[in-house]
């Protein structure tokens, strides 16, 4: 697999990922997968649901080679959540 590249800048890729979930995406995963994350495809809303950004976005790769990738978890308003003073490792709820 060769080095991909993004296609928008950081802030119009923002713009279609939060665009494209609240759209197509929020309304299909809201109820049944809180607290999964969501990787899905800014340019054609394709998606993939797991437990970590890794693993949804390593299956919306597999299918979706070429897919400009935006992280959400679903139900809330970051994909990482850090809190202050907790080492690194434990801090982060993925």
């Amino acid at each position: 697999m060769g080095v991909r590249k993004p296609k928008y800048s950081k802030e119009e890729h923002a713009r279609r990922g939060r665009e494209t979930y609240e759209k197509m995406i929020r309304s299909q995963v809201e109820a049944t997968q809180g607290g999964r994350v969501v990787a899905l495809d800014v340019d054609t809303g394709a998606f993939e649901v797991a437990a970590n950004p890794l693993a949804a976005s390593e299956r919306l790769l597999t299918l979706y080679p070429e897919a400009q990738v935006w992280c959400v978890r679903v139900g809330y308003a970051a994909v990482h959540h850090f809190v202050a003073g907790a080492p690194l490792a434990r801090a982060m709820h993925v």
